[in-house]
C-alpha cells in the first residue's frame, strides 16, 4: 500500500515539474518574441494592441482599461489563485506541513528578498521616485527556473526541484506581503467594505464544506471587482480566495476541490496566463538606447540585485543555518548545486515585471525602458550562471537518493 502511494506522489510530482518545465520554455519564447516585436516594423501594431481599450459597464459600475492592464489585473488575479490554491496544499499535506523542510527555505527566501532589495537601495537611495522599485529584484520566477532546470534532464535529483519550488513559495508569500503593504493607491473605504463582507460568506461556504466551485467563482469576482476599486492591488483577491477552497470533501474523503482546481487551472496558468503576460510586458524597445540610459541606477540595481543579491543573499543564509547545525543540507545536494539553485533564483522575470508595473505607475515618471532592462539582464546572466554551476555540480556527483544522507562539499 506504501508503494502505491509513494508510486503515486512521485507520479504526481513528476508531472507537476514536467508541466513547470513546459511552461518555463514557453514563458521563455514569449518574452523573446515580445522583444522582436517590439524591435520591428511590427512595434506600432505591438503597442496599438496593448493600448487598445476594453471596457466592461453595469448600471453605474464601470471598468474601463487598456488591454494590458486587463492582462496585468485580471489574468495575473487567476495565476494569484493558483499560487494560493498551491501555498493551501503545501501547508496543509506537502513538502511545508513538515517543519523541518520549511527552514532552509525559508531562510533562503529571506535572505533572497533583503540582500537584493539593498543592492537595489545602495544604487537609488538619492532618487524619490526610483527608490520605489526596491521590491523589483526580490522576486523568483518559479516557471522560468524550471524551464532552465529541465534543460539539465533527469540528473537533476527531486531535492533541488522541491527547494527551488518551495524556496519560490516563500519568494511568493513575500512578494504578496509586498504588494499589500507598499503597492496601494488611494484607499477606498466603501470598495474594502464590500471586500470585508465577503469573507464571511467565504468562510459559511468553507465551514459548510460546499464543493460546488460556482459559488467560490462568484465571490471571487465580486471581491476582485471591489479590490480593484478599493486601491489595494486586484490580485490578492486570488489569493484571499484560494484559502477558503476546501481541501477535501467531507462526502466523498478521495475527493478534493483545491486539488481539483489546481489541476485545472496549472495548464492554464502555465501556458496561456504566463506567457501572454510575458508577451504583453517584456516588450523592450532597443532603438535609440544611450550608455546614460544602461546604466542608470534603476536597471543597474535590478538587474545587480538579481544577478549578485538572490544567490550572495539566498546561499550565504542558507550556508550560516547549515554550518551551524540548525539544518541540513538537503539529501542528494551539495554545496556548489545549493550555490548553482541560489543562481537560478536571480531569475525575476514574472513577479518582477509585476512590481515593477506597480512601483511606478502612480508616480507619473516613465521608468519602463529602464525596469524592463535591469529584470531581462539580471534574470538572462542568473539562468546562464545557475545553469553552468549545476550543469558542473551534476557532473561531479550523482544524486543521492531521496533516503540517503546529504552531502556537503
Amino acid at each position: 500500500m506504501w508503494g502505491v502511494m509513494k508510486s503515486r506522489q512521485e507520479s504526481f510530482i513528476a508531472s507537476f515539474f514536467r508541466l513547470e518545465s513546459a511552461g518555463g520554455l514557453l514563458l521563455i519564447a514569449s518574452a523573446v518574441l515580445a522583444i522582436l516585436f517590439a524591435n520591428s516594423p511590427l512595434e506600432p501594431i505591438y503597442q496599438l494592441l496593448l493600448s487598445t481599450p476594453v471596457e466592461i459597464r453595469v448600471g453605474a459600475l464601470e471598468i474601463a482599461k487598456p488591454l494590458l492592464l486587463w492582462i496585468n489585473d485580471g489574468l495575473m488575479a487567476v495565476f494569484f489563485f493558483l499560487v494560493g490554491l498551491e501555498l493551501k496544499r503545501e501547508l496543509l499535506e506537502g513538502e511545508l506541513s513538515d517543519k523541518k523542510n520549511i527552514i532552509l527555505p525559508g531562510v533562503g527566501a529571506i535572505g533572497g528578498m533583503v540582500v537584493p532589495a539593498l543592492i537595489y537601495l545602495y544604487f537609488n537611495h538619492d532618487d524619490p521616485v526610483a527608490v520605489n522599485g526596491w521590491a523589483i529584484p526580490a522576486a523568483t520566477d518559479i516557471a522560468f527556473a524550471l524551464g532552465i532546470l529541465s534543460l539539465l534532464g533527469s540528473r537533476v535529483p527531486t531535492s533541488i526541484k522541491i527547494f527551488l519550488t518551495s524556496l519560490a513559495i516563500f519568494d511568493d508569500i513575500g512578494a504578496i506581503i509586498i504588494i499589500a503593504l507598499f503597492y496601494t493607491s488611494k484607499i477606498s473605504l466603501l470598495a474594502l467594505f464590500v471586500v470585508a463582507a465577503c469573507v464571511p460568506v467565504l468562510f459559511y461556504l468553507n465551514r459548510r464544506n460546499v464543493i460546488s466551485k460556482s459559488p467560490y467563482i462568484l465571490i471571487g469576482l465580486i471581491m476582485w471587482t471591489a479590490l480593484l476599486k478599493s486601491g489595494v492591488h486586484a490580485t490578492l483577491a486570488g489569493v484571499a480566495l484560494a484559502m477558503f477552497i476546501p481541501i477535501r470533501s467531507n462526502e466523498n474523503p478521495s475527493y478534493s476541490p483545491l486539488k481539483s482546481l489546481e489541476h485545472d487551472l496549472h495548464s492554464v496558468v502555465a501556458f496561456f496566463v504566463l506567457p501572454v503576460f510575458a508577451f504583453a510586458n517584456a516588450g523592450l524597445n532597443l532603438s535609440g538606447v544611450t550608455l546614460e540610459q544602461v546604466f542608470h541606477g534603476v536597471p543597474i540595481g535590478i538587474s545587480l540585485g538579481l544577478f549578485i543579491g538572490k544567490q550572495v543573499g539566498i546561499f550565504c543564509f542558507c550556508w550560516a543555518f547549515i554550518r551551524l547545525r540548525i539544518v541540513p543540507l538537503p539529501a542528494g545536494m551539495n554545496m556548489l548545486s545549493l550555490y548553482g539553485t541560489s543562481a537560478l533564483c536571480g531569475i525575476g522575470f514574472t513577479m518582477s515585471l509585476f512590481i515593477g508595473s506597480l512601483a511606478f505607475e502612480e508616480s507619473g515618471v516613465d521608468r519602463l525602458f529602464d525596469e524592463r532592462l535591469g529584470i531581462i539582464l539580471g534574470s538572462f546572466l542568473s539562468g546562464v550562471l545557475g545553469y553552468l554551476i549545476l550543469k558542473m555540480s551534476l557532473k561531479e556527483s550523482e544524486p543521492v537518493s531521496s533516503g540517503a544522507g546529504a552531502k556537503e562539499s
